[in-house]
């Protein structure tokens, strides 16, 4: 799956779990700051793309900086997509 694929999906749970839409999302949105999300929509966002792109997150990698922007925790799901279809 590439970055911008991933990106979409982001912008789709995310604008499900907020119930708005999110026009000007991109790469360079702040998911935290910018969207206000608290712990428990993260969490919802993160069953969301188990769910969908069969995301998995090992909760021992999720790193403050990987939450900085959408285009950095695209970046940290691509890595995590690869690692699973290598294993698998």
């Amino acid at each position: 799956m590439e970055h911008a694929e991933i990106i979409d999906h982001l912008q789709h749970s995310l604008s499900v779990i907020l119930d708005r839409p999110l026009p000007e999302f991109s790469a360079d949105t702040r998911i935290l700051e910018d969207l206000e999300i608290d712990s428990m929509r993260f969490v919802e966002l993160l069953m969301s793309l188990e769910d969908t792109i069969g995301l998995e997150v090992d909760p021992e990698s999720l790193e403050p900086e990987v939450f900085q922007s959408a285009g950095s925790f695209a970046d940290y799901i691509k890595i995590r997509l690869d690692l699973s279809r290598v294993a698998g």
